[in-house]
Formats: C-alpha cells, structure tokens, sequence
C-alpha cells in the first residue's frame, strides 16, 4: 500500500507536466501564427498578400488538427480567413468568409472568452464586412450584437475597440466611432505582439485622420 501511496503523487504530477508542456507548445503555436499573419497583412505589400494566405491558412489548419479542444486556432484560422477574404476579394471571398464564420462560432462553444474574445470579434467583423443577401451572409444587426458580447468581456482589447470604432464609421456614427478608436490607440501593448500592436496602431490613426479630416 505504501508504494502505491507513493506512486499516485507522482503519477499526479506527471500528467501535470504533460498539461502544462502541451500548454506551453499552444502557446508557442499560437505566437508563430501570430506572427506569421502580421508579417503578411502588416508587412508585405497588399499586391503580395494574396499568394501567401493559403500557406498561413494550411498552417493554422495544422494547429487546429493539433488541438482540436482548444479555442486559439480556431479563431486564429477564422482571422487568417477572413484577411485571406478581404484581400481576395469577389464571390470567392464569400466563401472564405463562410469557412471563418464556422471556425469562429466553433471556438464560442470551447471559449467565448479566448483571445479577448476574439470569436465575437472576429463575427462582428465578418457580419458587417460581408455583403448581405443574396451575394453573402452579412448583417449589420448581427454584427452589433457580436461586437457587444465582446466588448462586454474585453471592454480594454484593442481589437474589439478598433472594429467597434470601424463599424461606427460604416454606421456614420463619428463621434461614437472616435470614442472607440481613442480607446483602442490607448490599449495597454501585447507582450509578444508588438508587431500586430504596430501595425493594428497604425490603422487607428488612420482611421482617426479620416475622421478629423
């Protein structure tokens, strides 16, 4: 008895290390991607952009077979989707757009609050973005209501504040929509995501310069 006393501890804290190991590796994944995407939707030119998005989307696919219970690749696939679909553009964009749509209703059942909430979101963005019937699945109804559960659980995110900000615009809403992209250029920095911080900033005030010009 006392051996198998012994043992159950270190059986214990055995499988704690392989869940704290597979954590860290996601982690690590989910960095790679991040970065990945930046470099392409941030620092490439937008005439190259279109050629690199299959390999970031196969990519992120990867991690999302890797870790089927985990929400982050899931949402991570849908932005990579719907970059690819604002970049392809037509009725072939539509179609990437449903794929993101999917994957991000699919990371709300696991965890609607990973990422800062970037399922709701990434669903704003897509519902307000796309166009509506009979071309497309868009709804500016649908829209507001993702962006609200999102901001009701990350109301500091720069993302969330960005896009909220942008849809105001869309909206012809310009005070509300300065009121969001103030927020968001004053979000607190991402450890390890400076360069979507840098460039995400940088469509902020773009945004803020159109809006006082």
């Amino acid at each position: 008895m006392k051996i198998t006393r012994s043992l159950i501890p270190a059986a214990l804290l055995a499988a704690f290390a392989m869940q704290a190991a597979s954590a860290d590796d996601l982690a690590t994944s989910i960095g790679t991607i991040g970065h990945a995407w930046a470099k392409v939707y941030y620092q490439t030119p937008e005439a190259q952009q279109e050629a690199q998005f299959p390999a970031l989307v196969s990519q992120a696919d990867a991690i999302v077979k890797q870790y089927p219970q985990a929400a982050e690749p899931l949402i991570w696939e849908a932005i990579i989707l719907s970059s690819y679909a604002k970049v392809k553009g037509g009725l072939g964009a539509v179609d990437l757009a449903e794929k993101a749509r999917d994957l991000a209703i699919a990371a709300i059942k696991i965890d609607d609050k990973a990422l800062d909430a970037g399922a709701y979101t990434s669903l704003g963005v897509l519902y307000y973005k796309v166009p509506g019937w009979p071309l497309g699945f868009g709804s500016d109804k649908k829209a507001k209501e993702y962006l609200d559960k999102a901001i009701a659980i990350s109301p500091a995110a720069i993302d969330v504040n960005y896009f909220y900000g942008d849809f105001m615009i869309e909206q012809g809403d310009k005070k509300k929509a300065k009121i969001y992209l103030e927020k968001a250029l004053n979000a607190a920095p991402r450890p390890g995501r400076e360069d979507a911080d840098a460039g995400r900033k940088q469509e902020i005030q773009n945004e803020l310069a159109k809006l006082s010009s």
